[in-house]
């Protein structure tokens, strides 16, 4: 015969059995350590394309990674000193205003080789059968705008 256990404590044993549970059932791994000294700003992000911006304190480096989920991607530097590895070739130096083109899962990676900040524009093509809106457009033409008015000022 088992031994009987009072309607109140089976719910008092299931209460804390929850309690000691239930951080558990939620935990998440934690997402994987940002790269030091880089700073990334999305400044649109629709299903048709994605616009950031990411900015590198002097010496700081985005680790070499792809872009899976994206059909294309365009790197373009904007300011500072910034050098760029796009596989299989070694490493080049980027000059503010030159675009690299690269298509789903290239491996790359950059850094900031100067001795002040550098920033970087990445425009993400994520499905070229969505035909981008009208509105879409216009949202990266003010981003675009507002670069080069940042580039002018002082």
């Amino acid at each position: 015969m088992s031994p009987s256990i009072s309607p109140v404590r089976a719910a008092a044993l299931a209460f804390c059995a929850l309690l000691v549970a239930a951080p558990l059932m939620g935990q998440t791994p934690a997402p994987a350590e940002p790269d030091p000294g880089v700073r990334l700003i999305r400044l649109i992000n629709r299903p048709e394309i994605r616009v950031s911006r990411i900015e590198l304190q002097s010496g700081a480096a985005r680790a070499v990674h792809a872009h899976d989920e994206v059909e294309y991607h365009v790197w373009v530097p904007l300011e500072g000193r910034l050098e760029i590895t796009i596989a299989p070739d070694g490493p080049v130096v980027a000059e503010p205003g030159q675009a690299f083109f690269m298509t789903r899962g290239t491996q790359h990676g950059f850094r900031n080789v100067g001795s002040g900040p550098a920033a970087v524009m990445e425009i993400f093509v994520q499905q070229s059968s969505v035909t981008a809106s009208r509105e879409a457009a216009e949202q990266l033409a003010q981003v675009m705008a507002q670069i080069q008015t940042q580039r002018r000022s002082p």
